[in-house]
């Protein structure tokens, strides 16, 4: 049997990711029902990605986190490429848990996080203090509930005209 902090290093940076966009998403994911791959926005995220840098090499660590680029500049730099800043809050904390993961996994002290948008031409930089872990424990804690949930149970948001999952939730 996992202890806890081992259950919180199985977390992907999905589900992180979609606990804050929508917690039926995060469910029908972990459960195995993917249907992302099949939509357009993802396609386009990635080829804003691909076009916006492509000289730069995607890490996947431990085929739990994957990291659009990596940069050393006096500590290890994670860099994520998002397309818009409308789900902020869910691209930090990806982004947090990657450090974390790191940090907890590797002991990789010297981390900072930068988060890219370059249709604004605009980077966050995050950190990862005591209280973002803590919080971010929390956020872990939760998803550990709803992947316990027996089934979810949507909530109809504006997000869900444009999500893969729409036909599954409301159809």
């Amino acid at each position: 049997m996992l202890s806890d902090s081992e259950k919180h290093l199985r977390i992907i940076g999905t589900q992180i990711h979609y606990y804050f966009i929508c917690k039926t998403k995060l469910w029908l994911f972990s459960h195995h029902i993917q249907m992302e791959q099949e939509s357009d926005l993802v396609s386009l995220g990635k080829l804003l990605h691909e076009k916006s840098y492509k000289d730069e090499k995607e890490y996947t660590i431990d085929n739990l986190i994957s990291i659009d680029f990596i940069k050393k500049k006096g500590c290890l730099e994670l860099h994520e490429v998002k397309k818009s800043h409308t789900m902020k809050k869910s691209h930090e904390y990806q982004l947090l848990y990657y450090m974390y993961y790191l940090k907890q996994k590797k002991d990789i002290e010297n981390i900072k996080g930068v988060i890219n948008y370059p249709k604004m031409r605009k980077k966050v930089t995050i950190d990862l203090d005591e209280a973002k872990e803590k919080e971010l424990m929390d956020v872990i804690a939760d998803i550990g509930n709803i992947l316990d949930m027996e089934t979810p149970k949507p909530e109809r948001m504006k997000i869900c005209r444009k999500c893969a999952y729409f036909e599954f939730c409301w159809v």
